[in-house]
């Protein structure tokens, strides 16, 4: 199990347009912040589910955890209590 640190800058551009007055980070680029985070090759994201809108200026504490014989990692992205993501990675064992 490995865990990283994500802090969402107030200032990050994409609050501008995403939505005016409620700004909220898409979960495109908390994907993007996730796959960046792992810092490996990957070939997929087999599963992704968003439970929690992310807010500019949240820490976000992101877990990784082998599974699938050393050919996934599941992933779990939490707000203090709050699960805000989770899903699983499919590894690019081509690449090890």
């Amino acid at each position: 199990m490995r865990t990283e640190h994500l802090e969402i800058p107030v200032t990050h551009p994409v609050f501008a347009g995403h939505f005016p007055g409620h700004p909220l980070l898409p979960g495109s680029l908390l994907l993007d912040l996730i796959l960046a985070a792992y810092g490996a090759p990957v070939a997929g994201v087999t599963s992704v589910k968003f439970h929690r809108p992310v807010l500019p200026g949240d820490t976000l504490v992101l877990t990784f955890t082998p599974a699938g014989a050393g050919s996934a990692m599941r992933f779990h992205c939490t707000r203090g209590l709050d699960t805000v993501c989770s899903g699983t990675l499919r590894l690019d064992t081509a690449a090890v």
